[in-house]
């Protein structure tokens, strides 16, 4: 089993930027890739970026060049830095450990973009 722990989320004006964190601990060995994903208001949960143990990274196009995941292993810890928000990326932010037998999900932090 996996426990994530998320934070960093808030309200943030168009333009700025966030960094969120999320702590995973317990059968880690079994994750094959750390992720981020968000779920804004009447839309589908969306995939925006992952992290290998590796430090192998892949972003969704739609946010590319603006949100940046990356991982401290001696933490265990995975960072979504968002930097130049717009009002359409406030969602719920979840963390996620993808694993072959399913995702560990967390709790989900808020992200507000005031425009």
């Amino acid at each position: 089993q996996v426990q994530l722990v998320e934070s960093g989320g808030g309200l943030v004006q168009a333009g700025g930027s966030l960094t969120l964190s999320c702590a995973f601990s317990g059968r880690i060995f079994d994750i094959n890739f750390m992720a981020w994903h968000r779920q804004a208001p009447g839309k589908q949960r969306e995939l925006v970026a992952g992290v290998t143990s590796g430090g192998g990274t892949d972003v969704a196009d739609s946010v590319k060049g603006r949100f940046t995941i990356s991982r401290d292993n001696a933490k265990n810890t995975v960072y979504l830095q968002i930097n130049k928000l717009k009002p359409e990326d406030t969602a719920v932010y979840y963390c996620a450990a993808h694993m072959v037998a399913g995702i560990t999900w967390g709790q989900g932090t808020q992200v507000t973009v005031s425009s």
